[in-house]
This record gives structure tokens, sequence and C-alpha cells, in this order.
């Protein structure tokens, strides 16, 4: 143990060891829970040691998999390093790595794409099966056991009071001002015993800023000193920007027309650049005293906080780039008094959702003419990363936007499409439809009447003249005047984009 150890606890302290030492704890068929949630607060040193485990085990011709449950996606010292030597049987619940979506789509590997709410119920439940192993990152363990959270919540509450034994890493390079950002909520129920969140703000603060730990449980402490992955945001391009200009305009329109309040209603936002250039766009809006009620914090809310627009943010992860993370440590204490980090069984509460009347922005791959949206799937099989927390706020947000550029291959796809190959958020939970070409505000409209909007507003123009044939001629042969379809052709524009053709051609 060094002299800046944060192992301050005398038991846990008997129980350092290195990381293939605490690796070896963890046997062929367990199901791991694994910190992490979108690049940050994952174990940096025992996942790798467990695959080169795995790896000499096979090698010996002996099978050796576990399953692997997160928060969200990790970093490739996790997910890639155990899928590499196929190590992992099952993953869930989200997962954006290149390594996994090829053994996954390759039938290698088993994936469960559930809704982030709805992990620990199931765990709690028993629907996934025993919890084996919690392999947690922590930024320090005090005295009377409790453990300081690192840069991401997740599932980590539930992972630490399931599993049977515990495994914890303790990073020495996470920032000691984390310490009070959390709040963990220890009041969460199964049916019938269930109560109220008491949660009526977004900066709400109603539970402790330290995990709980059964000491019993820890067979191991391995001290790390790593850094999370740095999040690679690209500067926003013009659709970025077109994007967010579309949902400014909107929302300003919302606030005239006495819909919305000056100041907004909380705001979610997914992650990426069209999310970041979002974030930017309000900076010159004329919004005050914003909130945030999200499960990711990423570079452009930070930037709001830093500049007084956004009073306060409510999620369960921070996933920042070097520059927003170097401005995060430089002025820490600023930010813990405006951040609130909590376990995403309820920053993607849907009651919470409901009640706070959260304004949903969330990304898609691609949206069918009547609302329907596929933000998993490519070509309807190929899994892309996960439905993630989209569905908790969608389904439940005071407004539900989807944003995508209208085209993808160099204009040979439309996002814009007569049906959507695969579905996860149906017309019901979908409001307002965003590319670079425009905005469509689908509430109170009937399908035909959606999709005249859609293709009007949303479409790139070299598809628009195709589509609105579409409609016409599936108005005149389909064999229902409700939604009108022609099935084969419909799907035939996903056969083309599979075979490297463009959409809609002869």
């Amino acid at each position: 143990m060094s002299d800046q150890s944060r192992v301050l606890n005398p038991t846990l302290r008997q129980r350092l060891m290195s990381a293939q030492e605490a690796a070896a704890l963890i046997r062929p068929g367990d199901n791991v829970g694994m910190s992490g949630f979108t690049g940050s607060g994952h174990p940096k040193a025992v996942p790798q040691a467990l695959a080169q485990r795995i790896a000499q085990s096979q090698r010996d011709g002996e099978p050796f998999r576990v399953g692997v449950w997160t928060g969200a996606s990790t970093a490739p010292e996790l997910d890639a390093a155990l899928a590499q030597v196929d190590g992992i049987e099952l993953r869930l619940p989200y997962q954006s790595d290149p390594v996994c979506r090829e053994r996954i789509n390759a039938g290698r590997m088993e994936y469960l794409d559930i809704h982030l709410s709805h992990v620990a119920q199931f765990v709690w439940s028993g629907f996934l099966g025993h919890l084996d192993v919690a392999v947690v990152e922590v930024a320090g363990i005090l005295e009377d056991g409790r453990l300081i959270p690192a840069a991401s919540v997740g599932n980590n509450k539930t992972w630490l009071d399931q599993a049977d034994r515990i495994i914890l890493e303790v990073n020495g390079a996470l920032l000691p001002g984390l310490q009070g950002m959390h709040d963990i909520y220890y009041g969460t129920h199964l049916p019938p015993q269930r109560l109220p969140i008491p949660l009526v703000k977004p900066d709400d603060r109603i539970g402790e800023p330290y995990f709980r730990c059964d000491p019993s449980k820890v067979v191991a402490v391995v001290e790390t000193h790593a850094r999370d992955r740095d999040t690679k945001f690209t500067p926003p391009d013009e659709g970025s920007r077109r994007i967010a200009g579309h949902i400014i305009e909107f929302l300003r329109h919302e606030v005239k027309k006495g819909r919305l309040p000056r100041e907004l209603l909380p705001l979610q936002s997914g992650v990426g650049n069209i999310a970041n250039a979002v974030m930017a766009g309000l900076q010159d809006a004329p919004f005050e005293n914003l909130t945030a009620y999200t499960e990711v914090l990423q570079d452009g809310m930070l930037a709001l906080l830093k500049s007084g627009k956004l009073r306060s943010a409510s999620a369960t992860a921070l996933s920042l780039g070097a520059e927003a993370l170097a401005e995060f440590q430089r002025d820490i204490d600023f930010y813990r008094s405006r951040i609130v980090l909590r376990p995403q069984e309820i920053s993607n509460h849907p009651e919470v959702v409901r009640r706070l009347g959260v304004i949903a922005m969330n990304g898609m791959i691609e949206a069918d003419i009547y609302g329907n949206v596929n933000s998993t799937h490519v070509h309807g099989t190929r899994i892309m990363n996960g439905i993630g927390g989209s569905g908790d706020f969608a389904r439940n947000a005071w407004l539900s936007i989807f944003m995508t550029p209208s085209t993808a291959k160099n204009g040979a796809i439309s996002c814009i499409v007569p049906m959507a190959s695969h579905v996860d958020h149906t017309e019901h939970d979908v409001q307002v439809i965003v590319t670079e070409q425009g905005l469509a505000d689908l509430r109170g409209l009937s399908p035909k009447q959606r999709a005249r909007l859609v293709i009007e507003n949303c479409a790139h123009p070299d598809f628009k003249p195709l589509l609105r044939d579409y409609v016409r001629r599936a108005l005149e042969a389909g064999s229902g005047r409700h939604t009108p379809h022609l099935l084969q052709e419909a799907f035939n524009w996903h056969l083309q984009a599979q075979a490297g053709k463009r959409m809609g051609s002869a």
C-alpha cells in the first residue's frame, strides 16, 4: 500500500492485491456486474487481467466465458479486451464497442438490449439470473467502509447490493473533488412495497453521497491510477448546426405559444455531436435559468453550466472530451455545487421523467414517414449500439424529439424511409422529428398527415419525389388507407441499401 493510498478502512486494506490475483477470483460461467457508463467509471485493470486469464485458459483447451453486465457502454480495456478473447457469453444492457458489435452480429456473443431504467429491477427480481461478482471502480474507501463513487454511478449500487463477491478498483487518478457530487438513493423497493420517489426538482438530493458496502463480501481491493477514456467529439458540422437551429427555433415557438415556460423544462440530451451542437445553440438562445435531468453530462452541458445558462444538471455519468475534462478539473468546486450524479434507476426513472416534464432529445438511425423510429439496428438485423436510455425518456417526456442527418453513406441512404426496418420507438412515442432539412411537429396529426409533413420538412430533396410518389401509390393500391403501405416496395429500400445500392433506385 502506498503512502497516498485511498483505502482507509483497515479491514479492506488487508485485501489489497494485484489485478491478476483479483481476476483469479472470477470463475468460468460467473455473471459479473462491471461499473462503467459511457466511457467513465469503468474498472481499468481487472478486466484486462481477466482477459489474459481467459486467453490462457482457452489456449489450454478449457472454455472460459462470463456474463458481463454494466451500466452502459464502457471502454476498450473492458469491452474490447474481453470480446477479443471471446470471453463474453452474454452482454447487457448497452454497448458501443466495435469488437463487441462484430461478435454480436456474427452470432458469437449473446446480447440483451434493454431499457437502462429496467436493469436494476430485473436484477433484484432475478429475471437475469444470479449476479456472482461485482467489479466496481471507486474514488476511495472511507474509514467506515463507505465507498466514494467514481465519475459514473450507473448500476453500481445494485451490483454492490446483489453480488456474492465484490472486487473494488480504487483509482488514485480520480479527482478528490468528486466526493460529495453523488446522490445514492436507497429508497427503492420491488412491488408491492414501492413508495413514491421524493424527487420534485432536478437538483433535489434525496440520498447519500456514498455507496454502502458489506465488507464481508469484498474479496479483493486493487489500487489503480488510470484516467477515464477521453470522449472524442468533433466540432459541430453545418448539418448539426442546422439541426440545432431548427430545435432552438421550435423551442422559441413553444414558449411564445405558452406551452413552455421561459426557462423551458428540464433537458435530456443523448450523447454525440448533434447533441453538443444543440447545447451550443442554447448558449445564444433567449432562455435563462435552465435545468437538465439527463443520463450523461457531456461537453455542451458543461459549457452551459459554466456560462450560467444552465443552473443545475442531474445525470448518472460524466462523458467529457479532453478540453472539457480539463475545465472540469480546474473548477471542480464550482461544478460540484451544480451537478448531481445518481444511480441510473433514478436518472432514467420513467415516473420521475414524466412528472418533471422533461424535454427529451435523442439521436436515431432512421425514421419512417409515419413517425416510427429505429435507433438500434442497421438494415433491421445488425445491432449498432442499443436503445440505451432513449426509450426511458421518449415515452415519458413532455416533448419527445428525435434527430438525425437526412442521409447517410454519402447520400446513398435516406434516413427518412417508407417503413422503418426496425422499430424501437413507435409513432405513439415520437412527437418531433428533425433533420438538417427541417423539423416536423407530429403532435395531433393522423398517419397520412404525419407522412406529408415528415417528407416535406425532413427528407432530403433527392428522396422527396420518391417518398411522395410512394405515398400516392400506396393510397391508390395499398390494402389500407389509414397507414398506406406497399410492403414489398417499402422493404426493398432496405434490401437495396444492404446490397450497396442507392435507396429507391429502379
